[in-house]
C-alpha cells in the first residue's frame, strides 16, 4: 500500500515548526504505524535527509512513550490502541495521514514529534508514592482488601502515563491522568496513611501546569488503557475531604 505523510517538524520549542510532505509507498498493511515511520526514516537516511524524531521504547503499548496525534485523534482511529499498536490496515491505500506531536502548552516540543512530558513526572513526585515504613513485605493475604476495590484500583494503574488525555483535552488538563496516580494508591489500605495529603500535592502540582476539567469526557475516548472518568468524580472527592481534614490536622498540631 501506498500514504502520504505530513509529518510536523519542528526543531525545538523556540522553532515555529511546518508540515513536511512524503510518500511512502510499499507498505505491508500488517506493519505498525511506527514499523512504517522507520522504513520512512531508512528512506531518508539513505537519500541524506534528517529522520523524524519520534518516541517508542517497548512498542508493545506499555511505556506510553510513543504517543502522536494522527489525522487529529491522539494515538489514531482505534479506541484503546497506544500508536504502537496502531496497523497500516487501519488506514486505505492512497491515504493522506497528518502527523503532529502533543498539542499541549504543559508539552513543550524537544524535537519534531517528541514532547516534554516532565511535568507528569512533577505530580508524581508531589505524592504517587506510599513512604510510610512498613518493615519487611507481609504476606499478600494478610491484609484484605474488598474486591471491588482491588479490581478498581488495577484499572488506575493501567494507567501508562502517555498524555493521550491531556492532548485530547481542549483545556489540556491533566485531570485523568492524576485522577488514575491518585486512585490506584487511595483504594488500597496501604495507601490510606497518606491518602489526604497525597491527593492535595499531587493536585496542586498538576494546576501549576495543567488547565482545568470542564467534563468534555475526551480524555476516557483518547484514553489507550480506557481510564474511566469516573476516577476524576473520585479525585474531586478525595481532593475536597482532604482540605477538611488537613485543616484538621494543621488546628491539632498547634
Amino acid at each position: 500500500m501506498k500514504v502520504t505523510l505530513k509529518v510536523w517538524r519542528q526543531s525545538g520549542a523556540e522553532d515555529p515548526g511546518r508540515f513536511e510532505t512524503h510518500k511512502v509507498d510499499e507498505l505491508s498493511p500488517d506493519m505498525s504505524f511506527l514499523e512504517m515511520l522507520d522504513v520512512l526514516n531508512d528512506r531518508i537516511s539513505v537519500a541524506g535527509g534528517e529522520p523524524i524524531e519520534f518516541e517508542s521504547d517497548c512498542r508493545e503499548g506499555i511505556c506510553g512513550t510513543c504517543g502522536l496525534v494522527i489525522n487529529g485523534q491522539p494515538h489514531g482511529p482505534e479506541e484503546r490502541t497506544a500508536t504502537c499498536q496502531l496497523h497500516m490496515r487501519k488506514f486505505s491505500d492512497g491515504d493522506v495521514i497528518t502527523v503532529e506531536p502533543w498539542r499541549a502548552k504543559a508539552f513543550s516540543v524537544i524535537k519534531d514529534l517528541i514532547v516534554d512530558r516532565s511535568p507528569f513526572d512533577s505530580i508524581i513526585a508531589a505524592g504517587g508514592f506510599i513512604s510510610v515504613p512498613t518493615g519487611s513485605a507481609s504476606d499478600a493475604n494478610l491484609i484484605p482488601v474488598p474486591k471491588e476495590a482491588a479490581d478498581a484500583a488495577m484499572d488506575a494503574a493501567a494507567c501508562i502515563g502517555c498524555g493521550a488525555c491531556v492532548a485530547a483535552c481542549p483545556n489540556s488538563a491533566a485531570q485523568l491522568f492524576t485522577a488514575a496516580k491518585v486512585a490506584h494508591l487511595n483504594l488500597l489500605p496501604q495507601g490510606q496513611p497518606e491518602r489526604y495529603i497525597r491527593v492535595t500535592k499531587m493536585v496542586d502540582t498538576m494546576e501549576q501546569f495543567f488547565g482545568s476539567c470542564t467534563n468534555h469526557g475526551e480524555c476516557e475516548r483518547a484514553c489507550p488503557k480506557a481510564i474511566s472518568v469516573d476516577f476524576i468524580a473520585m479525585l474531586n472527592r478525595d481532593y475536597i475531604s482532604s482540605k477538611i481534614k488537613n485543616r484538621r490536622l494543621a488546628g491539632q498540631q498547634r
